[in-house]
């Protein structure tokens, strides 16, 4: 069967110079975007009823870009003036230079690791004694939780924003259109067949990125035709433009 039309459960790239859109050039195919999930933000009273108490902490783990909007937004919501003394341990540099939206970065300690949650194990075990809070969604690679507990601090989990299914049904009326469908979450599993209650893969190629993802797909019943990161395919764009291959 020739592909015709693919669908990225994610928003349009911006700008031109995505590898998605060479790839749509060069196979002559179509190309979709429609992001399947998206964030949705907890209010003072979520945070009360965790029983947390932003003051009661001396480190905050961020794990994420979302992670840090939403710990200042609440912060900000609970009248919660965030102390200079305050440390930040970040899963990675690009995490970590993010915290310059709300805080004079080079005035204050903040850590981070490669890339990965085992990264932070060092960085941790060097403040042990500080008492970290871990704001995250109510979705988390279970790397994360694995690495603190291997790491002995004591930590706390705030669930801050919460990954919702997005009402993809009402911008695309019939997913079989598509003869290829790309999902980079569990969360977008789970929103399709929110979304479409009675779904059959039948001829339809799926795509996926990430194991998380491709046990999610497995146990929801869907055959993964092609698959990243691999060795061979780091990334999705690579994945797919070899499958189209």
């Amino acid at each position: 069967m020739k592909i015709k039309s693919v669908l990225i459960s994610l928003s349009r790239p911006a700008g031109d110079s995505s590898p998605y859109f060479d790839i749509e050039k060069k196979h002559k195919i179509k190309i979709d975007f429609c992001p399947f999930i998206h964030v949705q933000g907890a209010d003072a009273k979520d945070v009360r009823l965790q029983k947390i108490d932003f003051s009661n902490f001396t480190a905050i783990i961020f794990t994420s870009r979302n992670a840090i909007d939403h710990f200042f937004r609440l912060a900000d919501e609970m009248r919660f003036t965030v102390p200079d003394s305050m440390k930040y341990v970040c899963q990675s540099e690009a995490i970590a230079l993010y915290l310059q939206r709300y805080i004079v970065y080079r005035k204050r300690k903040i850590y981070f690791g490669e890339k990965g949650a085992e990264d932070m194990i060092p960085l941790l075990k060097k403040n042990q004694n500080e008492k970290y809070l871990l704001p995250s969604s109510d979705v988390l690679n279970q790397d994360i939780p694995d690495a603190l507990d291997k790491s002995g601090v004591d930590y706390t989990r705030a669930i801050l924003f919460r990954t919702v299914s997005s009402d993809v049904a009402s911008q695309i009326k019939d997913i079989k259109e598509y003869d290829v469908l790309v999902f980079f979450s569990p969360s977008g599993i789970k929103s399709l067949f929110d979304n479409y209650k009675d779904f059959k893969q039948d001829s339809i190629s799926i795509g996926i990125f990430g194991h998380s993802t491709k046990q999610a797909a497995e146990e929801a019943g869907l055959t993964v035709n092609f698959f990243a990161p691999t060795k061979e395919s780091p990334s999705m764009a690579k994945a797919l433009d070899d499958f189209l291959q």
